[in-house]
């Protein structure tokens, strides 16, 4: 009698006295994730534990972590520059005052 495992084309190796199933990862490349790819691994896991699940066992988490992560900084990079445009933060200023254009960037990226 075969197990459901078997049934679907799933084996098994023999490790001592007990069965192992063969089970292999699928390749998940090289995704770098940031702070924005990590928040949303936190969301999932805590707030969408079964959408977090299927993810992982499909192996589809970590493109879909790179992705979010590179969007965020897409939008961070489009809102930056025109708050930066709103604020009048330019070289001419960087060069005036240092000091001032580098509050202005602070302010702007803890803003954003």
């Amino acid at each position: 009698m075969k197990s459901l495992f078997e049934e679907m084309g799933g084996t098994y190796r023999q490790e001592g006295d007990y069965l192992i199933p063969n089970l292999i990862l699928p390749d998940t490349g090289d995704y770098r994730i940031g702070k924005y790819g990590r928040m949303r691994r936190i969301y999932l896991k805590e707030h969408c534990s079964i959408i977090y699940n299927i993810m992982i066992l499909d192996g589809t988490i970590f493109k879909h972590l790179a992705e979010i992560d590179q969007a965020c900084k897409n939008r961070m990079e489009i809102i930056i520059s025109a708050m930066e445009k709103q604020e009048g933060v330019t070289d001419t200023l960087k060069a005036a005052d240092q000091m001032e254009w580098v509050r202005r960037k602070n302010s702007i990226h803890n803003c954003a």
